[in-house]
C-alpha cells in the first residue's frame, strides 16, 4: 500500500473571556504526515494525488544582461531533470506574451526518458527577446492546467522585471482566473524586478518567492522548488469553519511559514460555515492565526467559538467532501482576571509576526518615498519585533538598512549607502517567519483529531 499521507490539527489559545468579552484568537496548526504507511486508511488520510508541474521561464530582452539567460537554462534544466517520471510536465517561454516551447501544442505531456531529453534540448535554445506581461503567461498555464482536475498542479515562475507590458488590470483578472487552479511559486532574479507584484501573484496563487540577487544561483532554487513540488501528494487542501450565530470570523492568516491574508479567501460551503484554501501538500506542518468575534457572554458561559475541519473535495464531481482533521476553538467567560488578561504565547508570537513584516514594507516603502523619519520609525520597530520573536535572518537583513544604536528601543539610524540586493532580500523576506520554540504553548488545548 502507498504511503498515505495523514492529517492533524491542533488548536493553541486562552479560551477564557472577561465578562461581556467579544474576540477569541486562536492558532490552528495543521499538519501531514507518512505516519500510517503500509497501513489501511483512516479518517485522517487521503490517497495521493497526481502531479502536474508547469515551468515558466521569462525570455524577456532584459535577460540577455548579466548571464541571466544563460542561468535560467541551466535552471529549467535542473528543474526537468527533478520531475519524476509520469509526471505531466511543461515549459512555457514569456515575453510580450506566452510561447510554448515543450511540448508542441496547447497541453502538458507526460515526463519520461525520451520527452525529458527533448525538453531539455528545446529548452537549450531558448533566447531573450521582448518584454513582459506576466498575467498572459500564468493565463497559459491555467489553461493547460484545467485538463488535469485532481491533480497537484504546481508552476514555477521566473523574471527579472516588473509586468510592464500589460495594465495591472489584466494581470488581477488572470490571478482571479488562475487563483485555485494551481500554485505558483517565483523567483526575481537580478534587480530590476517589484517585490510588491510577485507577493500579490503567489498569495493570489498560494505559493512562495524569493530573490535571487545572483543569477548563478537559479539552478539551485528551481532544483529546490521542483522537490518540493514532487512531495506534495495531496491537492486542493481546504480548511473549513463553522462560526455560531451571530459570530464573525474577522480574519484568517497563514503565519509559518509565511505570512498570507486568507481571509478574502473565503468559499461559502454551508449554514454559518466557509472554505479558506490551502492549496497542495506533502510531509509539512504549517500554522494559522484565527480571529473570531463571538456574542458577549455571561460569566461562567462556555461555548463553541469555531469549528475547524481539514477538507478535501470528494472523490466524485457531487461527492461530498472528505473530512480529514478537526478541531474546536473555545470560549468561556470568567471573572478571573488572571486568567482572562493570559495571552497565548503562540498568538502573542505570531501577533509579534505580523506586524514585524508590516512594519518593514512599510518602513521600506516609506524610504523610496524619501520619508526619513517614517522610514527610520518603522524599521526601528522592525527592529525591536525582530529580536522579540527571534527571527534572526530579518534581524540580520535589517542590520544591512539600518545601524542599530539600541535593538531594545528600536532606536537606528538609516545608513546611506544600501544596496538594491539588500533592500529587495528584506522586502522579500518580511513575510518569511519563525516557529516558536519548545514550552512556547500556553492555555489548555482544545483539539480533537
Amino acid at each position: 500500500m502507498s504511503d498515505l499521507p495523514e492529517f492533524t490539527i491542533r488548536v493553541d489559545q486562552n479560551p477564557y473571556l472577561p465578562a461581556g468579552g467579544r474576540e477569541m484568537h486562536a492558532i490552528v496548526t495543521v499538519g501531514a504526515t507518512g505516519a500510517n504507511a503500509g497501513r489501511a486508511p483512516t479518517a485522517g488520510s487521503v490517497a495521493p494525488a497526481a502531479r502536474a508541474e508547469i515551468i515558466i521561464v521569462d525570455t524577456s530582452g532584459s535577460m540577455s544582461y548579466s548571464g541571466k539567460m544563460a542561468a535560467a537554462k541551466r535552471a529549467a534544466r535542473a528543474a526537468l531533470n527533478v520531475i519524476r517520471d509520469g509526471v505531466h510536465f511543461a515549459v512555457i517561454a514569456g515575453a510580450n506574451g506566452p510561447r510554448m516551447i515543450y511540448p508542441r501544442g496547447d497541453r502538458l505531456v507526460r515526463m519520461s526518458p525520451e520527452t525529458r531529453r527533448q525538453a531539455l534540448t528545446v529548452v537549450g535554445r531558448l533566447d531573450a527577446a521582448g518584454g513582459t506581461a506576466i498575467g498572459s503567461w500564468l493565463s497559459m498555464a491555467g489553461r493547460l492546467f484545467a485538463g488535469h482536475p485532481g491533480a497537484v498542479r504546481h508552476a514555477i515562475l521566473l523574471t527579472d522585471g516588473k509586468n510592464q507590458h500589460e495594465t495591472d488590470e489584466q494581470l488581477d483578472e488572470a490571478l482571479a482566473r488562475c487563483a485555485g487552479v494551481f500554485v505558483c511559486d517565483a523567483r526575481g532574479v537580478g534587480t530590476d524586478w517589484d517585490p510588491a507584484e510577485l507577493r500579490k501573484i503567489t498569495s493570489a496563487l498560494l505559493g512562495g518567492f524569493l530573490d535571487v540577487p545572483d543569477p548563478d544561483d537559479l539552478e539551485h532554487h528551481f532544483r529546490e522548488m521542483t522537490e518540493s513540488a514532487m512531495g506534495k501528494q495531496v491537492a486542493d487542501v481546504a480548511l473549513r469553519v463553522w462560526t455560531p450565530r451571530h459570530a464573525k470570523l474577522r480574519f484568517l492568516k497563514q503565519m509559518v511559514p509565511t505570512v498570507q491574508d486568507l481571509t478574502g479567501r473565503r468559499v461559502e460551503s454551508g449554514t454559518q460555515t466557509g472554505d479558506y484554501p490551502l492549496g497542495a501538500w506533502g510531509r509539512e506542518e504549517r500554522e494559522y492565526h484565527l480571529c473570531v468575534e463571538v456574542p458577549p457572554g455571561d460569566v461562567g458561559r462556555q461555548m463553541r467559538a469555531a469549528w475547524v475541519k481539514l477538507v478535501v473535495p470528494g472523490a466524485a464531481p457531487d461527492a461530498p467532501a472528505q473530512e480529514l482533521a478537526m478541531g474546536n476553538v473555545l470560549a468561556e467567560w470568567t471573572d478571573d482576571e488572571a486568567k482572562s488578561t493570559r495571552i497565548n504565547a503562540r498568538v502573542a508570537h505570531h501577533t509579534g509576526q505580523q506586524e514585524l513584516a508590516e512594519a518593514i514594507q512599510e518602513g521600506l516603502e516609506a524610504r523610496r518615498r524619501g520619508d526619513e523619519d517614517t522610514a527610520t520609525a518603522r524599521l526601528g520597530r522592525a527592529v525591536v519585533l525582530a529580536h522579540k520573536v527571534g527571527n534572526e535572518q530579518i534581524a540580520g537583513l535589517l542590520d544591512r538598512v539600518v545601524d542599530v544604536l539600541d535593538p531594545a528601543t528600536g532606536t537606528v539610524r538609516l545608513k546611506k549607502d544600501v544596496s538594491k540586493a539588500d533592500e529587495l532580500s528584506l522586502d522579500t523576506r518580511s513575510i518569511r517567519t519563525v516557529r516558536t520554540g519548545p514550552g512556547a504553548r500556553s492555555g489548555p488545548d482544545a483539539t480533537q483529531g
